[in-house]
């Protein structure tokens, strides 16, 4: 039987940590295990990508893509979500359901660029909804149930 006061590592699986710069007696004391001179030996030097010269091997590689500098990002919810927070009554379902209600219900946080709504999931209430942006697989989804959802055009504060 193993007591609690009698368990402890196996010999040599842990070493203890080497204290450097600790005087000439510790064998790391004085330079401690930096050499002499040099840019190694000093303080605040990263050369991780000096290749001594030759082109580095990020620079080597080639680039691919592009980076729309001004692209909409839109905050991106699906119908199951919504047909949940309508199940669980912190969206009405009776009431035009906007961008500034599913804030408020706390399903989205923010509206970023606008909301867009993708079809996900399965709606069965018969709801409005309005936001900026919707796939055509939401937007069938929700007239098969008997709603609506309309996409408006983004706000002029959102498009800025």
């Amino acid at each position: 039987m193993v007591k609690l006061n009698e368990l402890r590592d196996n010999d040599g699986a842990t070493k203890p940590r080497k204290r450097i710069g600790r005087g000439p007696g510790s064998g790391t004391g004085k330079t401690g295990g930096r050499g002499i001179k040099g840019q190694k030996s000093r303080s605040g030097v990263a050369i991780k990508g000096y290749e001594g010269g030759q082109m580095p091997l990020y620079q080597r590689l080639p680039k691919r893509g592009f980076n729309k500098p001004n692209r909409k990002k839109f905050a991106v919810i699906n119908l199951g979500l919504i047909q949940k927070f309508i199940d669980e009554k912190k969206i009405d379902a009776k009431k035009d359901i906007d961008e500034d209600a599913l804030i408020a219900s706390g399903l989205v946080r923010r509206k970023l660029d606008g909301i867009r709504v993708l079809a996900k999931g399965e709606v069965t209430s018969k709801v409005t909804i309005s936001v900026t942006g919707a796939s055509k697989g939401a937007v069938e989804a929700v007239e098969k149930a008997g709603g609506k959802l309309v996409v408006t055009a983004p706000t002029a504060e959102a498009a800025e």
